[in-house]
Order: structure tokens, then C-alpha cells, then sequence
């Protein structure tokens, strides 16, 4: 799938199963950080792509953030190959031009004009390299925003997510970088089509992926919301439901739970399992529209009477009923959860520094395989040699 045709299909591990995987024989050079890029080339590595992220001396400073970014480079760089390349020096920028000929696929997610500093853009490596697919991500496509630094933050207040999210006047970013993995997953989708494209054409295409862009499709359904009613939509706090049980719940011990009965049978199943008679006997609750036309009073009469039920004793309860409900879980408590765990969702990744953490795997089945860690997360530059001795082979061939 390389750009040359001397170079013919990446050199795998040979390994069975990872030779099964559909982007088997891809090669991709990542010059990413962060979490956009990186997402972007760990999706196309877990489906079985050779991904090499180049690193600058020292190594890819995401690899040290602290704080609520410790996390960023073993979530999102696994089953990838790290090269050390100074690209700022001509020697580093050659080699890095002499890697991308030997690829299918270049992402990058650096800031707007960076890569075309370097050369290393889209319209000076196409005319080398005509079937060379080419992934920016971006804060925003262009227009007249294009040239603003962005951020997760900034594109949720900008997008309409943050506003949804918080109360009425306090705006409230979502609790994880979801424009960035979304963006990343965005940019996977869009290599997946050009190959395909180019399987035809011959030809390679730039790919352009972007925060904004990305939140916005996430706050399109209440775009439409207001374009066929007129009336802007309220944040999902001050949100008129559409359903009368709906909502979180605190239990005994105040312990919480989300309840969702959303249809009439649904209702009397729930009264019946918290023993609430006379609720499911009240004439003016005898349907939804009555339910949620007097919803707060409803809410409060479930909560005088859930306070009174243990979580542990309800949930099994809930769950035997068919009623939807889900305890309010914290990412700590996630590590052991046993769904993930049976699921197969939950593995163990040797880790850069030779101990060893638990990763989330994609979320898919491949003809029911979970696409897994093949190998352990690179150190910085460990695989400079192979790389770069590859490329000297393909010199003198």
C-alpha cells in the first residue's frame, strides 16, 4: 500500500492474527500530541495499521504532562512504533520526507502553518508522493476561523456543548476530551474512505478533521430542535423531558441512581417494584403526558419513597424488571468493572517503563474479536534503528 511502488506492503510482525486485522500491510507516520492525532493513529494501529510516531530528541512532551493529562500518551499511543527525528534540521526533515515515501498515510495535529513551514504539508509532499493520504487536524475547517489556536474548552463554548450541559447561566464543559477523541475517530473515518477512493483513482487526498466542526455535529440534534420549533433549546438541566421518570435519584445512605421509566408499562412496573401502589392507582398519573405535566411533584413523591430503598437490594430489582437504570459510576471504580473485564475491553499493556496498566480497547468487535495491545507502549525512539535501517534498505533498492 506504500507510495513507491518498490516498497510493496509493510513489514509486519508476521504475527497470525495481527495479519488478519484489516489495515494489515498500512503504513502510517504520525506527527502528532496530544490526544487528536494520537487518537486518530491508535484507531488505524489497533485495526492492524504499522503506525511509526515521530518524536522530537527527547521525546513527545504529551509523555510527561501532569495533572488531569498523565493519561493522554498510554491511552491513545499503544500498538505504535516510535522514531526520534529532529524535523526542525534539514537532516531530520530529509529523513522524515524519505519515511513518508515509504507510507501510505501522514496525520499530523500541529498548529495552522506548521507543517508547511517544515515542508512537510500536504501540497509539497502530493507532488512527490501523488497517492499519499494526508490527515490534518485541525481546530476548525477552513473559513474564517481557521487560523485560531483551538482547544477542547474553547470549541465546547463555542459548539453549543458546554452551554446544553451546565444549569441555566453556567456553562459546563464536558468531563473529558470528547471533540478530540471524536475529532481523531473523525480523521480514521476519513483515511478509511480515501483508501478506498484511491483503490480507484490512484491518487491520495488531504483529509481535514476538526474540533469545532466536530462539536457542532454533536449539538446538530438541538440546532434542529430550535429550526423546527422556533423556541431555543434550554441546557439539559432546565430541559422540559419528554418522559416523566427520567432522572437521578438518591437512595438510602445517599447513595444515587438514574431510574428511566419511559412508557406507561414501564411506570406501574417500577411502582410495583419500589411498592408504591399509590402511585400506579393515581388517576393523575395514568399516562405519560399527565406524568410529565406534573413532573416535579411526581419526582419529588419517587424520591420520599426511593430514600427508603438500598441501592444493592434495588438495582438487581431494576435489572430483573427491565426497568433502565445505572448507578453513577466514578472512572476510579471503572478499572474493576466486571462488564469491561468479561467483555474483553479492559487489558493489560506493558508500559514504556516496563511496568504494566489495564488500557480500554476500542469500542467494536471484528467478527466478535476485540481488536487488542499487540505490543507494549514504545519508549522514546525505541525503534529508531529498524526504522531508519529500512529506509537505507529501500535507498539501495
Amino acid at each position: 500500500m506504500s507510495n513507491t511502488p518498490s516498497t510493496g506492503l509493510s513489514s509486519l510482525d508476521g504475527d497470525r492474527h495481527e495479519a488478519a486485522l484489516p489495515l494489515a500491510g498500512l503504513r502510517v507516520v504520525e506527527f502528532t500530541h496530544m490526544v487528536m492525532g494520537p487518537t486518530c493513529g491508535m484507531i488505524l494501529a489497533d485495526l492492524g495499521a504499522e503506525v511509526i510516531k515521530v518524536e522530537p530528541p527527547g521525546g513527545d512532551k504529551t509523555r510527561k504532562l501532569p495533572g488531569l493529562g498523565i493519561g493522554f500518551f498510554r491511552s491513545f499511543n499503544r500498538n505504535k512504533k516510535s522514531v526520534v527525528l529532529d524535523i526542525n534540521t534539514p537532516e531530520g526533515r530529509a529523513t522524515a520526507i524519505d519515511l513518508v515515501g515509504q507510507s501510505d498515510v501522514v496525520l499530523e495535529n500541529f498548529r495552522p502553518g506548521l507543517m508547511s513551514s517544515l515542508g512537510l504539508d500536504y501540497d509539497t509532499l502530493s507532488r512527490q508522493f501523488p497517492r499519499l493520504i494526508y490527515v490534518s487536524h485541525k481546530g476548525f475547517l477552513p473559513g474564517p476561523y481557521e487560523k485560531r489556536l483551538a482547544l477542547d474548552e474553547v470549541v465546547q463554548m463555542m459548539g453549543g456543548l458546554s452551554y446544553m450541559t451546565g444549569p441555566k447561566g453556567r456553562p459546563l464543559r464536558a468531563g473529558t476530551s470528547v471533540n478530540d477523541i471524536m475529532g481523531g475517530m473523525f480523521g480514521a473515518i476519513g483515511v478509511l474512505a480515501a483508501l478506498r477512493e484511491r483503490e480507484t483513482t490512484g491518487r491520495g487526498q488531504e483529509i481535514q478533521s476538526a474540533l469545532f466542526e466536530n462539536c457542532v455535529f454533536l449539538s446538530s440534534q438541538h440546532m434542529q430542535q430550535f429550526s423546527m420549533t422556533g423556541e431555543p433549546p434550554p441546557p439539559m438541566p432546565s430541559r422540559v423531558s419528554a418522559w416523566s421518570v427520567y432522572d437521578v435519584f438518591t437512595l438510602a445512605d445517599d447513595q444515587q441512581l438514574f431510574i428511566g421509566a419511559v412508557s406507561d408499562k414501564q411506570f406501574l412496573t417500577l411502582c410495583r417494584v419500589i411498592e408504591a401502589p399509590e402511585l400506579a392507582n393515581d388517576p393523575a398519573l395514568s399516562d405519560n403526558a399527565k406524568r410529565v405535566a406534573v413532573r416535579p411533584e411526581l419526582l419529588e413523591r419517587l424520591g420520599e419513597v426511593l430514600r427508603h430503598h438500598r441501592i444493592d437490594e434495588l438495582s438487581p430489582k431494576l435489572e430483573a424488571a427491565g426497568i433502565p437504570y445505572a448507578p453513577i459510576m466514578r472512572p476510579e471504580q471503572l478499572v474493576d468493572d466486571p462488564h469491561l473485564k468479561a467483555s474483553g475491553g479492559l487489558v493489560p499493556m506493558q508500559t514504556d517503563d516496563g511496568g504494566t496498566t489495564d488500557v480500554v480497547l476500542l469500542p467494536l468487535t471484528l467478527g466478535g474479536r476485540r481488536p487488542g495491545v499487540r505490543q507494549p507502549l514504545p519508549r522514546v525512539g525505541e525503534h529508531t534503528d529498524e526504522i531508519l535501517a529500512r529506509l537505507a534498505a529501500g535507498r539501495a533498492a
